[in-house]
């Protein structure tokens, strides 16, 4: 790789500062570990290892690999390769067996697909009402059809100071309502709602940009889901 084009990459990757660069994943995938794919909701503060992933794997002992990425979308027509794709559902990996898959998306669909704004129609191809079909039902099913039990996360809410997409929130409320219909269909599909996890009024689950989760917000959003799972496994034992 010549000077300029490494200069290139480490801008790149200078540019997603907190957000992560690429993909996360430990040394050796067994069967059994957990996979985390998704936007920024999941990758942010990755770089300080404080992401999502990290604090799941605090929480539950075990190794979390982590393939989300920052402004990933759930349906993405641009070319896409290795793991800096930003299509969600080919974040996936082949050929390994996963006991749980941690996934979000969608919110970049509809912030930077249609403004949160007139989204009816980016809303339905995400997912129907019901939610039995659209990109991200369908992409639960092949992670299901895998064996795998699959945790769909919501989105933070802004609290109510400034934020960016505080206009979001109908659409937010709107997918979460979704969502619930999705998980219902399916006993081994969760939903996990973070709409009550922020107080309004209270900026320090936000970065300073007021829109991704500070340290703090991915510390709670992954206990969250390690609580889930802890919950859920728990169930399992005779």
């Amino acid at each position: 790789m010549s000077q300029f084009m490494s200069r290139l990459v480490f801008l790149a990757c200078a540019l997603l500062a907190l957000s992560g660069c690429g993909e996360r994943a430990s040394q050796t995938q067994q069967a059994g570990q957990i996979l985390v794919m998704g936007d920024s909701l999941m990758a942010w503060n990755g770089t300080s290892q404080r992401a999502v992933s990290d604090v799941m794997e605090q929480h539950l002992d075990v190794e979390v690999t982590d393939r989300s990425v920052s402004a990933a979308r759930m349906i993405y027509r641009l070319p896409v390769s290795g793991a800096a794709g930003l299509s969600i559902p080919k974040q996936m990996p082949k050929k390994t067996a996963w006991d749980w898959v941690v996934l979000n998306g969608g919110g970049n669909d509809l912030w930077l697909g249609c403004g949160c704004t007139a989204c009816r129609r980016k809303m339905d191809r995400l997912t129907a009402r019901d939610g039995s079909t659209g990109a991200i039902p369908d992409l639960v099913q092949r992670l299901r059809s895998t064996g795998a039990r699959v945790i769909y996360t919501g989105y933070l809410r802004s609290p109510g100071l400034g934020s960016p997409i505080e206009y979001c929130k109908d659409d937010g409320e709107e997918l979460d309502r979704r969502a619930t219909q999705m998980a219902a269909r399916d006993e081994g599909v969760y939903f996990l709602s973070l709409a009550d996890l922020v107080p309004h009024g209270d900026r320090s689950f936000h970065a300073f940009d007021m829109i991704h989760p500070s340290v703090k917000g991915s510390a709670a959003i992954g206990t969250r889901i390690a609580e889930l799972i802890l919950a859920e496994t728990a169930k399992d034992q005779p």
